[in-house]
């Protein structure tokens, strides 16, 4: 299954009658799933219509879908109101009889309201059903359109955090190689943390002694989070080639990532393994860069 971007565009356009139609979606970052739609009047039913196709093929991503419509014939219709007309003809004569005044113009009557009236079309139920029908069809084509740009999207995302894991697992070799990691760094670490110890107080018995250089040694080693990175590695590789909507997981992940590399840096007792670590925290704030963007 293919891995899926959350940002896409698509547009399509049909025809039906009287009716040309045209669709513009597009897709942008979200928790979860939304369409938002913009429907001219008369076109609201689409709506349900829409929902649900786009329900059933996208996990998340916030979708803004707007729908244009425009109806070519026939034109609107211009007449004359005659009996409200006629009224006002009626009127001026007796008012010309009283006052002295100048007779109504043509444009004057005319330009009374009532007098003119545009008589829209009458629709027909038959074209309207058969134009929604199309404009729900031209919707499905825009939607696999846009399933097909998110998904060239996330091929390329798929590359990316496969980069982010060759780089991560390149560092934590480096780390493991770490001079700093070998016996003798430790040994001669544990040594100069007991010189400091003795030197602070000189009541510090054997057991003491022996219990505080276990906790040294277990604080400088790393081994537990280089195998916990090494496993987040190994399930990021594995998501990826499967595919699918993995966004969430894989924040996860990068989330535990970054808890096992701070780990690390925090236990660092040289500075070649405090630079690796920092290099790795700065793969895994890349690799939970792009993962935000994957569905």
């Amino acid at each position: 299954m293919a891995l899926s971007s959350m940002t896409g565009f698509a547009r399509s356009h049909g025809a039906s009658g009287p009716y040309a139609f045209e669709w513009e979606l597009k897709s942008v970052n979200a928790k979860g799933f939304d369409l938002r739609m913009r429907l001219p009047p008369g076109w609201d039913e689409l709506e349900l219509f829409a929902k649900k196709r786009a329900g059933e093929v996208l996990t998340r991503g916030t979708v803004y879908a707007n729908l244009t419509v425009r109806r070519s014939n026939p034109l609107s219709v211009v007449r004359i109101n005659e009996e409200v007309l006629a009224s006002i003809v009626k009127v001026a004569g007796v008012l010309a009889g009283k006052i002295d005044a100048v007779a109504p113009s043509i444009d004057g009557l005319l330009g009374i309201k009532g007098v003119i009236e545009v008589v829209e079309p009458e629709t027909n139920e038959d074209e309207d059903n058969a134009a929604k029908a199309a404009a729900g069809a031209a919707f499905d084509q825009a939607l696999l359109d846009l399933i097909e740009m998110r998904q060239r999207e996330g091929a390329t995302l798929g590359q990316i955090l496969s980069q982010r894991m060759d780089e991560m697992e390149r560092l934590a070799k480096k780390a493991e190689a770490a001079p700093g990691r070998k016996a003798e760094a430790i040994k001669a670490r544990l040594v100069e943390q007991i010189a400091a110890l003795l030197e602070a107080s000189d009541r510090f018995d054997a057991d003491r002694l022996n219990q505080e250089a276990l906790l040294i040694a277990a604080k400088a080693d790393i081994r537990e989070e280089l195998d916990r990175i090494a496993s987040h590695i190994s399930q990021t590789r594995e998501m990826i080639a499967k595919g699918g909507p993995i966004g969430r997981r894989l924040d996860f992940l990068a989330q535990e990532f970054n808890r096992e590399v701070n780990t690390c840096c925090s236990k660092s007792n040289d500075l070649e393994l405090t630079n690796t670590g920092l290099a790795m925290k700065n793969v895994v704030e890349q690799f939970r860069e792009q993962v935000q963007n994957l569905e």
